[in-house]
């Protein structure tokens, strides 16, 4: 019999809505589900195979996890009110990852790397024969190209004989130390120590955990940890690449270890070995990532680090955020490129320029560069070689391998810059990395001459012959001209620290002994704490997250937890960081980290007699208490009319006028000062060439 047409049609419209009742979950019970990354910021910068993941929602104990269309649900334990479990078994390149009707995409990149970098620098010579663990056991010879070893852990304990590390015994020692962590918990003194090769850089790391309680996961944290990440990052530069290295920036930190934090290192984040910020973001994010897959995640990481070490926590916090919480840093730069560059390449010509000329007094000298020691322009001038690409090849790279113009054009070239050549590209007429570095239209000692202490003949003469650097850093009479598209990139990718990216919302502590006087001069200037800070104002209107203390340059302790101002101010940090978290108040990041920041943290220096004085430390010389004891010396493009920020690379320009000088020039000399600066001097009220903010966070480079 043949039924009515509208009848079938609720038939099949009832049939169907039954079938949906049965089939599909309903949608409170899934529609919230969420998978997120928690072993790295980013779900596209997944390394090694592995990634820890976190899922919340509704009915989690009846979700069906998957990846690439096979369960993984066994990887997840129940943690409250989330499931977190490390899935393996990624293939390079996409994943997809599924949960109900949730789905996450995660980019896997090898164990070996590279990641965000760019290729990987060739010739690299391997450190794992020369590497000592904590264990004192060498690691022995690479088992690849890549420089890789097995993974080994120890375990060892602390002392109470000498305080050093011994390896622990099957029997408990009667020396083994308690350590009472900053959670008060009192715990054996046994480190685990894990060692390894990740990204082609040495790692390792340790934490208080006693292997009678088993191994660490990311359910079952070390038994002493205090949930907090150290990362210690090495000083250096000059010799810094084609090489693993066979050191990192430190773990067995007596202090550190016994109040319960994890620490954390890895060779190429030792700056005298790999001087290259965005190969130390790389190597720190894959390194922090592998941690979090095995002790579970932290309440935050600090980055650690003096000279070298604070060029890349800087670049890591404000580049790539959510790899660093909270920072301690010492010796302060800014960044390598431009803030050190800028000051050792001018200081390189200053000092070559002096060899030669005559009638100049060492204040004279002095006064030109602006520094509070005429020796510091011979100091830094042996560091401007830096940017040379036959000076400081590192020991272990071959001479045959090595750059020479004549005999091998297309050797190693041992510069920062060629080691940085995945960010900046080859200019095609040299075959060398494009440079970012400029000195056209700077009048050197321009605030000499205009105080007095430099002669109008002088300054005429300086400014002459004082020239610049071709692509081999030879000395060439004509200024040095940057790349265009070099300058372009170092803004656009944050090269040149901006300070308005994950800086932003990071605490900063800001150590230094002042050292602008010694003797035979040094490098680790003050003023590049303000450059620091005056970035910080101008990009989030104000730089009340850095916190500067300033001790005399023989403190005790000096930048190491036997100080009790460094062991202060971290405990001080940690409660601003915490105080942070746990604020969901309205507001920016900025804002909420400023109202939460603890009233015992602020500025101070401390006198010669070891006298605390809080302030707010200013650049200048002699206007406060602490710059008459500490004075603020300036760079020589400061004294050039720059500002302290040192963020323009490339300054515009305008034709001089008789009025930017306060002392009469002759016709004759005015005449050579126009001939000399025929295109401009620098115009430092405006913006640079190319100035702008950074495109965006986390950069990568082919």
């Amino acid at each position: 019999m043949k039924r009515p047409a509208a009848l079938v049609v609720l038939l099949t419209a009832v049939l169907t809505a039954l079938l949906a009742a049965v089939l599909v979950p309903p949608a409170s019970a899934t529609s919230d589900v969420r998978i997120e990354v928690l072993s790295t910021p980013r779900a596209d910068m997944v390394s090694d195979g592995n990634v820890l993941l976190g899922i919340t929602g509704r009915r989690l104990d009846e979700l069906t996890v998957k990846l690439n269309g096979k369960d993984v649900t066994d990887a997840f334990t129940r943690q409250s009110d989330r499931l977190i479990g490390v899935v393996k078994g990624l293939v390079n390149g996409r994943n997809s990852i599924t949960a109900a009707n949730a789905r996450l995409v995660v980019t896997n990149h090898p164990r070996t790397g590279p990641m965000l970098a760019g290729p990987h620098e060739t010739p690299f010579i391997c450190g794992t024969a020369g590497f000592i663990t904590l264990a004192k056991v060498k690691l022995g010879p690479p088992t690849d190209t890549n420089c890789s070893v097995p993974t080994r852990i120890d375990y060892l304990y602390r002392s109470t004989i000498d305080r050093s590390l011994k390896v622990l015994p099957a029997t408990r020692p009667a020396d083994l130390a308690t350590a009472t962590t900053s959670d008060g918990r009192t715990v054996p003194y046994i480190v685990r120590v894990e060692t390894g090769v990740i990204n082609r850089s040495i790692y390792e790391y340790a934490v208080l955990n006693d292997p009678a309680g088993g191994e660490p996961t990311v359910v079952k944290a070390p038994s002493g940890w205090n949930g907090r990440l150290v990362y210690t990052f090495g000083g250096g530069c000059p010799g810094g690449w084609y090489q693993q290295g066979s050191g990192t920036g430190g773990i067995n930190d007596d202090v550190l270890l016994g109040q319960g934090y994890a620490v954390a290192s890895s060779s190429l984040n030792v700056f005298g070995v790999n001087c290259n910020g965005v190969l130390a973001a790389e190597t720190m994010s894959m390194t922090r990532e592998h941690i979090l897959e095995t002790i579970g995640v932290p309440k935050q990481t600090i980055g650690w680090g003096c000279s070298g070490g604070s060029y890349q926590v800087f670049q890591i916090a404000d580049d790539y955020p959510g790899l660093l919480d909270g920072i301690v840093a010492s010796c302060v730069f800014p960044e390598v490129g431009f803030a050190t560059l800028h000051t050792i390449t001018d200081s390189l010509l200053l000092d070559h320029y002096f060899q030669s000329a005559t009638g100049w007094t060492a204040e004279q000298k002095r006064a030109a560069a602006g520094f509070g020691k005429v020796t510091t322009i011979a100091n830094l001038a042996g560091a401007g070689r830096r940017i040379d690409p036959r000076v400081y090849c590192p020991a272990q790279l071959p001479v045959e391998q090595r750059y020479d113009p004549l005999n091998n054009p297309s050797g190693a070239r041992c510069d920062v810059y060629d080691h940085q050549v995945n960010i900046w590209g080859k200019d095609p007429r040299t075959g060398a990395a494009r440079r970012p570095l400029d000195n056209v239209g700077i009048q050197y000692g321009l605030d000499a001459l205009n105080a007095g202490k430099i002669t109008a003949a002088q300054f005429v003469d300086l400014n002459k012959a004082i020239g610049g650097f071709d692509h081999d850093a030879n000395f060439v009479p004509s200024r040095t001209v940057a790349d265009p598209r070099a300058i372009s990139t170092a803004y656009r990718t944050g090269q040149l620290i901006n300070g308005g990216g994950g800086l932003a919302s990071t605490p900063i502590i800001d150590y230094r002994q002042y050292w602008d006087e010694l003797p035979n001069g040094d490098i680790h200037l003050f003023f590049h704490s303000f450059s620091l800070r005056e970035r910080l104002r101008k990009a989030n209107g104000d730089a009340d997250n850095q916190v500067m203390l300033v001790q005399a340059a023989d403190a005790p302790g000096g930048f190491s937890t036997t100080n009790p101002v460094l062991t202060g101010a971290l405990a001080a940090l940690n409660r601003w960081m915490d105080a942070t978290d746990a604020d969901h108040g309205s507001g920016s990041p900025h804002a909420r980290l400023m109202r939460n920041k603890p009233s015992a943290l602020a500025d101070a220096c401390w006198s010669p007699t070891n006298q605390k004085i809080v302030e707010k430390q200013v650049d200048g010389i002699g206007t406060t208490k602490c710059n008459t004891y500490y004075p603020v010396w300036p760079s020589p493009r400061q004294v050039a009319g720059a500002s302290v920020a040192n963020d323009i690379i490339k300054c515009r320009l305008r034709p001089p006028t008789r009025s930017d000088y306060k002392v009469k020039l002759t016709s004759a000399q005015w005449k050579a000062l126009r001939q000399t600066f025929r295109g401009g001097v620098c115009d430092w009220s405006a913006q640079g060439v190319g100035q702008q903010r950074p495109a965006g966070s986390w950069p990568t480079f082919p």
